[in-house]
């Protein structure tokens, strides 16, 4: 007899801009650096900053509460987040997520970590949980969420960001639709990028980019062995990679192209992008580097930019974490995927964010990194130009007040 899962996929989704933005034209000029790299090569305009007084536990909260409604505290009875920027070694960032979403005690929780793919791991988990019917007609609910350390004055500045997302996941797949059977993954041990302390944020450039190139073909190959698919080009109407920077993405589609039938020049490969792959990076480039978010955030722009991606199209995502471990999974566009992307009004709240001032960015990147393995200390919700009245006074976002003999001290505002 044929084996048939349920349908399960992703019911809402949407992701937290934060509440401060980064130039990178302003940046690259304080560098002494030539603007066009981090706008024509890395296709980055823009990063997502956070003041003092956020954090990947505020940010994932915060993402959550733009999902979760009322009717939907009582079906949640799983709650994952993935991340690489955990504000402890041990209490998972989950368990704020359920207390102040207002989920039920009756509710597994936990924070995965695998650099990037993290809040991939965290999805599929969630998926074939959904799928086993261990608890019919109950949801699980998984954030992605991270922020970067500080890196003043280094190359790689121009791909740092922060952001969360959060996903409902249920057996009504709205927005996408997940092919458990067929999910090809692979894994090697590597050093590529990793935070061996809770200040340190370390990547090499080149170890990093052949990891990920290796990895995207290890997963492809076992989706292509276990799907059967011949023709990549005609089995998926549109492609998203995991997005360190946009300009990693058409490495990526260039790699597998040169896997199919047909040959392409670089002007052909690039015209192929642009049609299947592009859109999705609408978002990512305004966010900067996010980490276990970033292919969400693809899968937003994409649905969100692409007029002509339709229901019941097909859409091959691929996700990497350094270390490393990557998946490369197939996915149906939902009935109300354009509708239920379209409420989250993400360019709207990207537009939101306040702009700041080189000398701010440093400022503020400082204070936060001192903060760092401090047992006791006050956060200041003053300064940055009334950030705090204007963006969240009244406005129901989780705020951290104060750490008190390691004790973090949340509010919503």
């Amino acid at each position: 007899m044929a084996h048939h899962r349920p349908r399960v996929g992703i019911e809402r989704i949407t992701a937290y801009p934060c509440t401060l933005s980064l130039d990178m034209k302003l940046l690259a000029e304080a560098r002494d650096h030539d603007p066009r790299h981090p706008l024509e090569e890395l296709w980055v305009s823009e990063r997502s900053l956070n003041p003092a007084w956020e954090d990947p536990v505020t940010m994932a909260v915060n993402a959550a509460l733009q999902i979760v409604g009322p009717e939907d505290r009582k079906d949640i009875e799983l709650v994952i987040v993935g991340t690489e920027s955990s504000v402890d070694f041990g209490k998972p960032i989950s368990t704020y997520v359920q207390r102040y979403c207002g989920l039920t005690a009756n509710c597994r929780n936990f924070e995965t970590k695998h650099a990037c793919y993290g809040g991939t791991g965290g999805l599929m988990m969630a998926a074939h949980w959904v799928a086993s019917g261990a608890a019919p007609g109950k949801k699980a609910l998984v954030v992605c969420t991270d922020q970067s350390r500080v890196h003043l004055g280094q190359p790689w500045e121009y791909v740092l960001g922060a952001a969360a997302t959060a996903m409902l996941v249920s057996a009504e797949p709205d927005v996408l639709e997940i092919d458990l059977d067929t999910c090809g993954y692979w894994t090697q041990e590597i050093f590529d990028t990793y935070r061996p302390t809770s200040t340190k944020e370390v990547g090499h450039a080149d170890t990093s980019l052949y990891g990920y190139l290796d990895a995207l073909e290890g997963a492809y190959d076992h989706y292509v062995a276990r799907s059967g698919m011949v023709d990549y080009d005609a089995a998926f109407a549109r492609h998203i990679y995991h997005v360190p920077f946009g300009g990693m993405t058409f490495r990526a589609h260039r790699a597998l192209l040169r896997r199919g039938p047909h040959e392409m020049s670089l002007r052909e490969a690039k015209a192929h992008f642009e049609r299947k792959s592009k859109a999705a990076l609408r978002y990512n480039s305004r966010f900067g580097g996010t980490y276990t978010s970033a292919t969400f955030i693809a899968m937003l722009g994409l649905i969100d930019a692409d007029p002509e991606l339709h229901a019941g199209d097909q859409v091959s995502i691929f996700s990497y974490g350094s270390g490393s471990c990557a998946e490369f999974y197939r996915t149906t566009v939902g009935e109300r995927a354009r509708e239920r992307v379209a409420s989250q009004r993400i360019a709207a709240g990207l537009d939101r964010r306040m702009p700041l001032t080189i000398a701010e960015y440093e400022a503020l990147e400082r204070l936060r990194a001192g903060y760092i393995d401090q047992s006791d200390y006050e956060v200041d919700q003053s300064g940055l130009r009334g950030l705090y009245e204007r963006a969240y006074a009244g406005k129901g976002r989780l705020v951290l007040d104060a750490v008190r003999g390691w004790q973090r001290e949340y509010r919503l505002s």
